[in-house]
């Protein structure tokens, strides 16, 4: 029921099934086992899911790379499957590797999880040496197949302007997040790897797989400890549906293999709107694949959720002891960005309706957009329903009320900006100067106090009214961003 603008999510779902799907009838195809085809398909939703460089271009050269980076990690994975210690180091090595790889930004993340699941994927199919021709067969013929179906048979981002993605906080040592990240990731996945075989000598990996996952796209202690309370809730749902559905199959082919379609829709369709709804349909498609491996039965499901379990708590621990990173922290430098955002779309508008060509609001209006997600993800353990202070989960929804509101008088101050017919008014640059100012109270370029705009004279300029209303909306959030005392929004 979320929005979909444009459809995004639509075609982004739809295009994955399109993409998986030939993969695995490829490998069919090619004679592949029914190992070698789990794997192939597995490479191929990892290379239509993880790869969210900007622009085409870079999708195309990360797809690319994919490979090189899976094959060596998932050659030492076969080498090591008889040799437990030596496996579980390495596999905390390239735990390590793949988290501190996000401080190249969107190219890194892919081929750190890329790496990840790689390694994961010869756990959960016991990959072993004699299989590695088909394996490797299996994913470059997947990825190449995937590779045609994105940038060949549907590219519906050539019609797209850039997405720019966000980099993480800087800083150097251990204060840029990443490295913090990383020593936190390999910290909770080696609880999860030791309390894990105690729990299972056989299914150990999930909880790894679970640490792991938790810390994807999270920053602050705050938001790892809510997407872990979502992991665990979207488990638990996906093993109650997957004993009404999945198990009475038996891996069946036919249902079993519509259904796994509709988990890869589901999976792409909601990653970027419910985690809980995601993992529900990754849990889903997992009971099948086992369904389909001849293994699944009640008491696997109960083992993956214990393991599941083990992974939420060694991502717990990771985060409130080793390095925290704290909520505020992270919340206060997004907001920050983003208000300075604001002011920089404010400029480019502001210049295009002076005549400046060059000028190009429409990029700022995308990077603010992105930067308001960032915000929301950061903030989202505050507003959670189940934040005991009340208090600061107020201030929180009143931070995101009038940081939309600041989007949208944006967004209608660019709109205004595109109209050719439009002309410039000379009162714009005294409006332009107070959300300047207004833009360095809030981000402490400035001594100066902030006081809700008193209502102006109504205008008729439409330009001139989305800046009065963006100066009133920048001196509100004050209020929530600075308590008298001048404590932080959300604390330390």
């Amino acid at each position: 029921m979320a929005p979909d603008p444009g459809r995004m999510r639509l075609r982004f779902a739809a295009r994955a099934v399109l993409g998986i799907a030939p993969a695995v009838v490829a490998c069919g195809l090619a004679g592949h086992s029914l190992v070698g085809a789990v794997t192939g398909g597995l490479a191929a939703l990892l290379a239509l899911f993880t790869v969210t460089d900007a622009t085409v271009r870079g999708q195309a050269v990360t797809t690319a790379l994919l490979p090189a980076v899976g094959l060596p990690v998932l050659a030492a994975a076969a080498e090591l499957h008889d040799h437990p210690v030596a496996r579980g180091l390495t596999f905390l090595a390239v735990i390590g590797a793949g988290v501190y790889a996000r401080r190249w930004g969107p190219r890194g993340h892919s081929l750190g999880v890329f790496a990840f699941m790689t390694f994961f994927v010869a756990q959960f199919l016991h990959a072993t040496t004699d299989r590695l021709p088909e394996l490797y067969a299996a994913v470059l013929l997947s990825v190449a197949v995937a590779a045609t179906v994105r940038f060949g048979l549907w590219c519906y981002e050539r019609r797209l302007p850039p997405a720019p993605v966000p980099a993480p906080p800087g800083g150097t040592g251990l204060a840029r997040v990443t490295t913090r990240q990383a020593i936190q990731a390999t910290a909770g996945a080696g609880f999860a790897l030791v309390v894990g075989q105690l729990v299972s000598g056989e299914r150990w990996y999930w909880a790894v797989g679970a640490t792991w996952w938790i810390f994807v796209n999270t920053t602050s202690r705050g938001e790892t400890l809510v997407r872990g309370f979502r992991r665990v809730l979207g488990t638990v749902i996906g093993i109650g549906l997957g004993l009404v559905v999945a198990v009475p199959l038996q891996g069946a082919a036919v249902p079993t293999a519509v259904l796994l379609a509709a988990c890869v829709f589901g999976i792409f369709y909601t990653a970027a709107v419910s985690y809980t709804w995601m993992m529900l349909c990754v849990t889903l498609l997992a009971e099948l694949l086992y369904g389909l491996l001849g293994v699944l039965q009640p008491g696997l499901l109960a083992l993956r959720l214990a393991e599941t379990g083990v992974g939420a708590v060694g991502a717990l621990l990771a985060v409130l002891f080793v390095l925290p990173i704290t909520t505020h922290t992270v919340t206060d430098a997004w907001i920050q960005r983003a208000l300075r955002c604001v002011h920089a779309c404010t400029a480019e508008a502001a210049a295009r309706l002076a005549g400046a060509e060059s000028a190009d609001p429409a990029r700022r209006v995308a990077e603010l957009e992105q930067l308001l997600g960032r915000v929301r993800l950061s903030v989202a353990p505050l507003v959670h329903p189940l934040n005991p202070m009340l208090g600061r989960k107020r201030r929180a929804r009143r931070v995101l009320a009038l940081l939309d509101d600041c989007a949208r008088q944006i967004r209608g101050l660019v709109a205004v900006a595109a109209d050719p017919e439009a002309s410039h008014d000379a009162r714009l640059a005294a409006a332009c100067r107070q959300v300047e100012a207004a833009v360095e109270a809030l981000t402490g370029g400035t001594d100066g106090a902030l006081t809700v705009v008193a209502d102006r004279p109504s205008v008729t300029e439409p330009a001139l009214a989305h800046l009065h209303g963006l100066e009133r909306a920048l001196a509100e959030l004050a209020t929530p961003l600075r308590t008298p005392s001048g404590s932080p929004l959300v604390g330390a």
